[in-house]
């Protein structure tokens, strides 16, 4: 029988070759360019970008006590440190131009800044332990009589006239060396209740001045340079809450 007409069997060589399935070649493509980048900004709750980090420098004079509105502050303006920078009352006026705000001593006259009264302060006249001054609840300018009255340098309550009393054979002295000398027993000091307890002693003791001359304190700024920061620490100072409308 003839072989015309049929297939060559397979891996005979003859007729045409068998088709092998080859996988197509991979295409080549180019690296993946890196992601472009970008500054990341995180945005609060409110969907709005944080505030830049700064400070606000607040001026105290000595005797000041901001601890309760500092603490305020903390609290409200975590994002903003607050600086506390002590201040002389003799330079008070002039450290105003570098500061955001001040707690200062009245008076302070000045057209260009703002002025809030805070609070004033009773006087007191500052002795020896053993004085005999100590011996009253409380004190007036007559029962100085006789006393030396060591004049201030640093002087927070300005000239005070003391009817009888004797004059200093000393210039002015800090107040911190002015109750040093008290201590020994050479003369008495008038000043504030808050310098008497920040220049507290074992070896003295404080008495109130029932007609003396009160110091008025104040929260101070310039006024060109109220900014969101200043009435926010005013908002403190006054006891507003957070979510209170100024």
């Amino acid at each position: 029988m003839g072989t015309q007409g049929r297939r060559p069997p397979r891996g005979s060589g003859k007729g045409t070759p068998a088709r092998r399935n080859k996988a197509a070649p991979a295409q080549r493509f180019p690296p993946p360019k890196p992601p472009r980048k970008t500054a990341k900004v995180v945005f609060d709750a409110a969907g709005e970008a944080p505030e830049e980090p700064r400070t606000f420098r607040l001026g105290a004079v000595p005797g000041a006590t901001p601890g309760k509105w500092i603490d305020a502050w903390k609290q409200r303006m975590p994002h903003v440190r607050l600086e506390l920078v002590p201040i002389a009352v003799a330079e008070q006026r002039a450290a105003l131009d570098a500061l955001d705000a001040a707690i200062v001593r009245l008076p302070l006259t000045d057209d260009r800044l703002h002025v809030i009264p805070l609070y004033e302060e009773t006087p007191v006249v500052v002795a020896a332990v053993d004085s005999h001054l100590q011996a009253a609840d409380e004190l007036t300018l007559a029962d100085l009589a006789g006393e030396v009255v060591i004049p201030l340098s640093d002087d927070a309550l300005g000239p005070i006239d003391v009817p009888g009393a004797a004059t200093p054979r000393f210039s002015a002295v800090t107040t911190a060396d002015a109750i040093a000398t008290a201590a020994a027993g050479t003369g008495v000091v008038i000043v504030p209740m808050s310098l008497a307890r920040l220049h507290h002693r074992k070896d003295v003791d404080h008495r109130p001045l029932i007609d003396g001359p009160t110091s008025p304190v104040a929260l101070a700024w310039v006024r060109d340079r109220t900014t969101d920061d200043v009435d926010t620490f005013i908002g403190i100072v006054r006891g507003r809450t957070a979510n209170s409308s100024r």
